[in-house]
């Protein structure tokens, strides 16, 4: 089938594609869509996290887990939410964490984290889809076989990548990835619930851009500039 995706994704991932559980998300997605459910993100939105960072440039992995389920929030990218959308909970609290580790200005009511994507930081949900106000609606159509898959490429075909896992489904996935080649910080989740019990001080984001200069990357430049 022809999925619209980045051109280097598509072909690490091709063999996905045709597998049973791919085929049973799209008939998923067609049957709620027919049957008049709204689903987030938008199409042409599902794989924006492919389309902003291919895999030739992935260098940070930050890890999601279900797309936001209220209007107009969910793109594409974790945690991220369009311009002119004000950021959510979890996205003000990783900004709070970003103000306090680096000493550089964030922004209040933007939370548009493109600019991250284009340096190289794939923001991946574990699922890319959810029915509008149904959060975890889609939890169980495959989605975590094609994210799952997307990990294991990530490790057995790059190197040096630095995954953030923060909260324990993100660190469920630690077992996918080499920690021989790659690097892994793990953190509370940041949401109101569990960002005091140790987000708030993990110095995740210095801590990644020292292991990126390490590897001889770019570091990622975290700031955000505003339209």
């Amino acid at each position: 089938m022809d999925v619209k995706i980045e051109p280097s994704w598509k072909e690490v991932l091709k063999n996905e594609f045709t597998k049973p559980y791919f085929l049973e998300i799209v008939t998923v997605l067609k049957t709620e869509k027919l049957a008049g459910k709204t689903i987030y993100p938008p199409g042409p939105l599902i794989f924006n996290a492919f389309n902003q960072t291919p895999f030739d440039k992935v260098k940070v992995v930050i890890l999601g887990q279900d797309p936001y389920h209220n209007p107009g929030q969910a793109h594409g990218l974790s945690f991220s939410v369009p311009a002119g959308t004000k950021p959510p909970p979890s996205l003000v609290n990783i900004f709070k964490e970003i103000r306090t580790d680096l000493d550089i200005p964030m922004p209040q009511e933007y939370g548009n984290l493109t600019h991250w994507a284009e340096q190289g930081v794939l923001l991946l949900n574990a699922m890319l889809t959810v029915r509008a106000n149904e959060p975890a609606s889609h939890a169980k159509i495959g989605w975590m076989n094609f994210t799952d898959a997307v990990i294991q490429k990530i490790s057995d075909q790059k190197s040096g990548v630095v995954f953030l896992l923060w909260g324990k489904f993100a660190q469920d996935k630690q077992v996918l990835i080499d920690e021989t080649k790659h690097h892994v910080l793990r953190a509370a989740h940041p949401s109101p619930f569990s960002v005091e019990k140790g987000f708030y001080g993990c110095k995740h984001f210095s801590k990644t851009n020292e292991l990126l200069t390490g590897e001889g990357f770019e570091p990622i430049d975290w700031k955000l500039l505003t339209p």
